[in-house]
């Protein structure tokens, strides 16, 4: 049962409020208790000197003077303060009683023979032996069905002390406040049931957009990837969660979209050597008079084939690895002028079939700390790429120096440049920017060659970017940190 949300909420929403609303009616039913206790006590008080003031009075008027004149001015003094729920007691100096209401003004009810228990009771005898020494106190006596305040007073009569005790009865009070705590209780529950009800609906309703989001969530999967979670209201909390899931939905739509672009262009790249490989190995087979030029031209064929299918399949283990995070990189010293000067070496012969002058830039020192091996690849696809788009009797340039942020290679062609709209696509994988390119020979490369040059890069926390392309030529940048962030990003 607790495993729903709705009813977790439910339970800790009422809980909390159970608190809440038993501290407020306890604390409310003490303030009122106390003060109607201290009411009690100051109305004691009042009628206690009222009582003196015509208890006096009386005396005053009184022809005898002896003992009699005290009790018959205390017992007329009870017959003016007679009420149903207080009671007098007068006692000598020795602690005798001298007039007692009850007895003075029988009313033969229950509150008399409440009276005459609580008097008779042992809390009363120890009062009056605490009230005959102090000037005057207050205490709560227990019956035995009921409560009286008792307050009580020293007084003169007659030239001799003498002790009034005056006894409220706590019934009405007893009433009022066991009205109050019946209220309360029947509140609280009310309150509870009420509450426990509507917040199970409120977090029903509140939670009712996560259900929906849920089943539309169960709903979706590789082959519905496009739909997207309801958004009611983007500013709420369930609006920025359906917000960030639609966002993955996004990113995993896109990846799963490029990898079947992936499969697909890896597929077909992949299928045209190995046809061409078919092809050869039939024709030979099949053809029984050919001569031994004709066999070397297919086996340069079958090599040349092999070569680029080997190189295809060695790029598409590379990124492989690079996307699973296997590719470890082995972070050297290295001087990158140095390497920069390799590779253009390495490449003059290419740019020698096409006539395409290469001028290397290289002077300044740029040690840097990083895979020599994958450097050197990276810079030579730049300059293969170079090479492979540039016409006939253009030019490539490669530069290489240090900045006060790290170092910078540049790689420029006077090629025909790349169309704007291609732009954001040309690192992507098996991505030419000219289609009607044949996917044979050297000049048809897979597109994986911008795309390991990039990861590369970014592997020695650089990055690679397209600087410019136009019918002039395109400008290729690669910005690598200095030794300290490069070591840092390959250890």
């Amino acid at each position: 049962m607790l495993d729903s949300v709705r009813v977790r909420l439910t339970v800790w929403y009422s809980a909390v409020l159970a608190v809440v609303l038993v501290l407020v009616c306890a604390i409310t039913y003490l303030i009122v208790q106390k003060t109607s206790m201290r009411r009690t006590d100051e109305d004691l008080s009042v009628l206690a000197d009222s009582f003196l003031v015509t208890f006096q009075a009386e005396l005053a008027d009184a022809t005898n003077l002896e003992g009699s004149a005290v009790l018959s001015a205390a017992r007329q003094s009870m017959v003016e303060h007679r009420s149903n729920s207080d009671a007098f007691v007068v006692l000598a100096p020795g602690g005798e009683i001298v007039a007692n209401s009850s007895d003075a003004i029988p009313s033969g009810t229950r509150s008399d023979a409440s009276v005459a228990r609580a008097i008779g009771s042992s809390q009363f005898q120890r009062f009056k032996t605490i009230a005959l020494s102090k000037e005057a106190s207050l205490e709560t006596i227990r019956g035995e069905h009921s409560r009286f305040r008792a307050y009580s007073r020293q007084f003169k009569g007659n030239g001799l002390n003498y002790l009034l005790i005056v006894l409220h009865s706590l019934h009405a009070q007893n009433d009022m406040l066991e009205t109050i705590r019946l209220t309360f209780a029947w509140m609280i529950l009310v309150g509870l049931l009420l509450a426990g009800t509507g917040g199970y609906f409120l977090a029903r309703k509140s939670l009712a957009p996560v259900v929906e989001m849920g089943a539309r969530a169960r709903r979706i999967g590789a082959t519905n990837l496009h739909e997207r979670l309801p958004v009611l209201n983007a500013n709420d909390e369930l609006g920025q969660l359906a917000t960030i899931f639609n966002d993955l939905l996004n990113r995993l739509d896109q990846s799963f979209d490029r990898q079947r672009r992936f499969i697909a262009d890896a597929s077909h790249e992949l299928r045209t050597p190995l046809a061409i490989l078919r092809g050869e190995a039939e024709v030979a087979m099949s053809q029984q008079g050919r001569t031994a030029e004709d066999y070397l031209e297919s086996i340069g064929i079958l090599h040349e084939e092999t070569s680029r299918l080997i190189k295809i399949v060695e790029d598409l283990f590379t990124l492989t690895r690079a996307d699973s995070g296997q590719y470890h990189l082995s972070p050297e010293s290295v001087y990158l002028e140095e390497v920069v000067a390799d590779c253009a070496h390495a490449a003059r012969t290419l740019a020698r079939e096409k006539n395409i002058e290469l001028t290397v830039d290289a002077s300044s020192e740029c040690l840097i700390r990083g895979d020599q091996a994958l450097l050197r690849r990276m810079i030579l696809n730049l300059l293969d790429n170079a090479i492979k788009y540039t016409n006939e009797g253009g030019r490539v340039d490669i530069a290489c120096r240090a900045t006060t942020t790290g170092f910078e290679i540049h790689v420029t062609d006077t090629g025909p440049g790349i169309p704007p709209d291609l732009y954001a696509r040309i690192f992507e994988r098996f991505f030419r920017a000219d289609p009607a390119r044949s996917r044979s020979g050297r000049e048809g490369g897979a597109g994986l060659g911008l795309s390991i040059a990039s990861w590369i890069a970014e592997a020695h926390r650089g990055r690679l970017e397209l600087v410019r392309s136009d019918t002039t030529g395109s400008h290729f940048a690669v910005y690598l940190p200095g030794p300290d962030v490069a070591q840092a990003g390959t250890d």
